[in-house]
């Protein structure tokens, strides 16, 4: 292949990675996250002694929180869903006037062993109820008439982690990697099945299409050819690992037999085999209830809770249940009031749920009034990004201003004896 046929610059390579066929298939982690690929790849990740873990889990639809956490003593709810409010048979009671949908029967007894922290009323100012729009607002966290390139936890690790840190400091058990891995340094990758995280298929040998690329070029010297032999190694080198992590699990914990509790099963598998990631990423679909709402939202959140509860479970078992905090979230919540269908339109706030070990264990957060309401939908008590800043400073040690943009009140998330100290970016 003639060097005139390479692209020139780096920039020019990361933004069309995908139609760069350098004579030989091109790595599945290139394909999907090479608009941001780090040009520092391969070494350890830096962070605290203990290496924790943030596990996001997205709740993709728009999850009804009136219907997850019910407000049973309130009347103004049952009479804004004569049909499908929640009766006493069908709620769990956590306090004299709020209960778990009974599907949720996992987090109450992850409540009664005090690893469940709710927070009530999570939402955003001047909210977008596009589902698009939306999501991408809580995944880049910043104001809902901002736009950004980068996402939260991208510019967690561009900050906090070191320019030779592995692509996967970020890994998402997913089709594709979310907008929150969006960075300036390229960490995150995202894969389904960790036997396939490898060369894209159908084009030979990965190992020898590797060996072919290593060799492609003795002289003379091309700096982009250098750059892209170097991100493709590192993908190769990735996909190894990945790959042997997953066999090397045995288990022990039984999971729900279920796409959602199976990629938490990935995540602990990655986990126990000690693959370096800082951030994990599950996704939830289908929480988009516009019809004939009750019985699909019931079995949403028992695969929710059930498939956390295991791997809550499996942290427990693995011993490394103080090393991992879980976090969840949709892009809003739904209509105070019901619709005709039997089913509920996309609204605002709406909980978040954070399971852990080491969390401050209970309620946070103001509960929304059902009658002071904006347009029919229930006023945000606590953004978001508070949240996030939370986590950030209190879990990871970083800092949350730098990462966000600007400053967010905290809520005490983690116990105070074990809020992390600030850590150093190493860039």
């Amino acid at each position: 292949m003639a060097h005139e046929r390479i692209l020139c610059t780096r920039r020019e390579f990361l933004h069309t990675a995908s139609a760069v066929a350098v004579g030989m298939a091109m790595p599945t982690f290139l394909v999907r996250s090479a608009a941001a690929a780090t040009e520092e790849l391969g070494g350890p990740i830096p962070g605290f002694k203990d290496d924790r873990i943030l596990v996001v889990v997205q709740l993709s639809g728009g999850n009804d929180g009136l219907n997850t956490l019910v407000p049973f003593s309130d009347d103004a709810y049952y009479r804004a869903r004569p049909r499908i409010g929640l009766k006493e048979k069908d709620i769990i009671k956590i306090t004299g006037d709020l209960a778990f949908n009974a599907s949720m029967k996992p987090f109450k007894d992850l409540a009664d062993q005090g690893k469940l922290a709710i927070i009530e009323g999570v939402g955003y100012p001047n909210p977008n109820r596009s589902h698009f729009r939306s999501m991408e607002i809580w995944q880049t966290g910043v104001d809902s008439d901002r736009y950004s390139d980068t996402g939260w936890i991208g510019r967690y690790l561009d900050n906090s982690c070191s320019g030779s840190a592995v692509p996967e400091a970020a890994t998402a058990v997913s089709g594709e990697r979310p907008q929150a891995f969006s960075s300036k340094k390229g960490f995150g990758v995202a894969f389904q099945d960790p036997q396939t995280y490898s060369w894209t298929e159908g084009h030979g040998d990965a190992k020898e299409q590797n060996f072919k690329l290593m060799n492609a070029v003795a002289q003379p010297h091309n700096d982009t050819l250098d750059f892209l032999r170097k991100i493709t190694n590192n993908a190769v080198l990735s996909s190894d690992r990945v790959r042997e992590i997953a066999r090397k699990y045995r288990g022990g914990v039984d999971y729900p037999k279920e796409a959602f509790a199976n990629s938490l099963q990935t995540v602990a598998k990655m986990i126990a085999g000690g693959l370096g990631a800082r951030i994990y990423y599950v996704t939830l679909t289908g929480f988009d209830t516009h019809a004939n709402q009750l019985n699909s939202h019931n079995n949403l959140l028992q695969r929710f809770t059930e498939g956390v509860a295991a791997f809550q479970k499996d942290m427990e078992t693995q011993g490394n249940a103080d090393r991992v905090l879980i976090a969840s979230f949709s892009e809003f919540g739904r209509r105070v009031g019901e619709n005709a269908s039997s089913g509920t339109d996309h609204g605002t706030a709406a909980p978040m749920f954070l399971v852990g070990s080491m969390i401050n264990a209970g309620m946070a957060g103001k509960r929304p009034s059902l009658t002071d309401l904006d347009n029919g939908d229930l006023k945000y008590t606590t953004d978001f990004r508070s949240i996030y800043a939370s986590v950030l400073e209190q879990w990871l040690g970083a800092d949350s201003k730098i990462v966000m943009g600007k400053q967010f009140g905290q809520v005490g998330l983690i116990q105070q004896k074990l809020m992390a100290k600030p850590q150093v970016a190493a860039l």
